[in-house]
């Protein structure tokens, strides 16, 4: 007996050397939506959404190397980066033999998405933005500290980064601020997976320089706006407005580039896969249906 093409297959692939874990589900011949994960999580953040629209798409959702299930190379031989991530979503869906896709950007994988749109924006077919930030006069407030550090970088506020990379401090990152009966749907799952699987020093490091590398990232978000404006890819924006990270401007503040962009503000949170599944679903599903149809027309 086969399995059905909704079944989220769990696979392996050597690339360079390095196994990669990634979750796929669908038809192979269907249209492609990858799936970049944001931090400090890895595929597992997608395995509602993925079994939900493989019936009509196939996904693809890789944990980057120094995440989930995939393996930690050596810095000498990856680098540990936003461009470094890129480059491996470039590489891993060439092997894969993926040309054409559609996105969906979510917290920093919304960055690391828009540079691999940057770098190959003909493979792009659409683009699915849920709370993923690039402007920079809506930031929320969470990002206080981040701010206070990068203007005074000392070792006493470099501390406080370290300390973020733990279980509290991914509790922390999961629940974000919404409200207590939304919390309530949010899988403890979620933070204590991410931090079991952050329990090496160098997976730590990582994700603490990651968190520094938010500042360069910073100098990029005009070459993020560029690039929506220049091709006006299609996109659907489902945001969840209680973020301290990202509020409802850094929704709204999409729509400058993309005037033709469909905005949805839910009731929820950063991790609206979790809260609003059975909102994004159907909204998700009419927008690729119609930008897949209209790419033929």
């Amino acid at each position: 007996m086969s399995l059905s093409h909704t079944s989220v297959l769990h696979k392996t692939l050597l690339l360079d050397g390095v196994k990669i874990f990634y979750r796929e589900a669908g038809p192979r011949d269907a249209p492609t939506i990858l799936l970049p994960h944001g931090y400090p999580c890895s595929s597992f953040q997608y395995r509602h959404f993925m079994p939900a629209l493989a019936d009509r798409w196939h996904l693809i959702a890789p944990d980057y190397p120094g995440f989930g299930y995939s393996e930690t190379p050596d810095p000498a031989h990856f680098q540990y980066t936003f461009d470094g991530y890129a480059n491996f979503l470039q590489h891993f869906t060439a092997n894969l033999g993926i040309h054409r896709y559609a996105l969906y950007l979510h917290d920093y994988g919304s960055q690391i998405g828009l540079r691999l749109a940057i770098k190959d924006p003909e493979r792009v077919t659409a683009l699915i933005i849920q709370n993923g930030d690039i402007y920079e006069d809506e930031l929320g407030p969470k990002y206080q500290g981040f701010k206070d550090y990068w203007a005074n970088p000392t070792d006493e506020a470099c501390e406080k980064l370290v300390a973020a990379v733990s279980e509290e401090g991914f509790r922390e990152e999961f629940l974000n601020d919404v409200r207590a009966d939304l919390a309530e749907r949010i899988s403890p799952d979620l933070w204590k997976l991410s931090w079991l699987q952050m329990q090496s020093p160098q997976r730590q490091h990582i994700a603490v320089a990651l968190m520094e590398g938010l500042r360069e990232n910073l100098e990029w978000f005009p070459r993020y706006q560029t690039y929506l404006r220049d091709h006006q890819p299609p996109t659907l924006i489902v945001w969840g407005p209680q973020d301290g990270y990202m509020p409802t401007g850094a929704a709204r503040a999409y729509l400058r580039d993309l005037p033709e962009a469909e905005l949805h503000l839910l009731d929820g949170g950063h991790w609206a896969l979790e809260t609003n599944l059975d909102e994004i679903v159907p909204l998700a599903r009419d927008f690729l249906e119609r930008a897949h149809a209209n790419r033929f027309t």
